[in-house]
């Protein structure tokens, strides 16, 4: 049997950690398979995709800038590509190219192995109205939270996004924060404010109910100051490494044939890989 190929494509891509998640999970199950960087130019993608088939590819992830290029190129999308507007995930179904997004489901499975309990809440705070937050109110509303509040400093993006979502998903500017927090079962920062090299995220979780849950999808650093301060007020810190491995396993499900597992040794072996993301 051939080797079955995959890749992770993205303009830059040299610093994305997806090949040491399949290439563990490939050695982890004995698969005879490769997971791939390639640098595909905004002006190449679209002949890329033409190619993929005959180039042996069983599919692959899509990363910046190509995501939403991906979602208008494709046969066929899922139903999170749909609602989010974006493809990171690519396969075959009957000689049809097929675009997911996994991203939600990355997510969620995550916030469900680290904070269990965390789809019983009914409000939730979400920063930032960008591609990501896109990925993130889905996964939320997907669980059934009644109100879930969009901050972000240019109000008409937010009010963009909520739109998307419907009656339960609301436009706030920033000085709303302190209010939207004193209600709040989960907050997530999806902005990339507190990343390395990014201005700090200045908030306080003064606000915050006992019993409420932090997450931010940032994973460098790993632990960002809006999650120590999590910490020091004794709530629930989320950090965003997990979402990264968990939105793998579908893709990985569909090219190889095998659902691998989020384990604390794939974790250490992508962390022991470098800081870049």
């Amino acid at each position: 049997m051939a080797e079955i190929r995959a890749f992770v494509c993205g303009h830059p891509i040299a610093h994305s950690r997806s090949p040491l998640i399949h290439g563990f999970w490939l050695e982890q199950h004995g698969i005879d398979g490769s997971y791939e960087r390639l640098d595909v130019a905004p002006l190449d993608f679209r002949g890329f995709l033409d190619d993929l088939r005959a180039t042996g590819y069983a599919g692959g992830n899509v990363t910046l800038p190509h995501k939403e290029a991906a979602f208008s190129a494709v046969d066929g999308r899922d139903e999170a590509a749909e609602m989010i507007g974006a493809v990171n995930t690519l396969w075959f179904e009957s000689g049809k190219l097929i675009g997911g997004n996994t991203d939600a489901y990355g997510f969620a499975a995550h916030l469900s192995a680290s904070a269990p309990g965390w789809a019983d809440g009914q409000t939730a705070v979400v920063l930032g109205a960008g591609g990501a937050a896109r990925a993130i109110v889905h996964a939320i509303h997907k669980a059934g939270y009644k109100k879930i509040c969009i901050v972000n400093r240019t109000l008409a993006r937010a009010q963009e996004l909520a739109t998307r979502f419907g009656k339960s998903v609301s436009a706030h500017n920033w000085a709303e924060i302190p209010a939207l927090l004193g209600r709040a079962d989960l907050v997530v920062n999806t902005s990339s404010l507190g990343m390395t090299g990014q201005p700090p995220l200045d908030i306080s979780l003064v606000p915050l109910p006992e019993g409420a849950i932090v997450s931010d999808i940032v994973y460098a650093p790993l632990k960002t100051d809006l999650l120590a301060a999590a910490e020091q007020r004794g709530l629930k810190a989320v950090d965003g490494l997990g979402m990264l491995l968990h939105q793998a396993v579908p893709g990985f499900e569909r090219w190889f044939g095998v659902r691998p597992d989020v384990t604390d040794a794939l974790r250490s072996h992508v962390l022991a890989g470098g800081d870049s993301a």
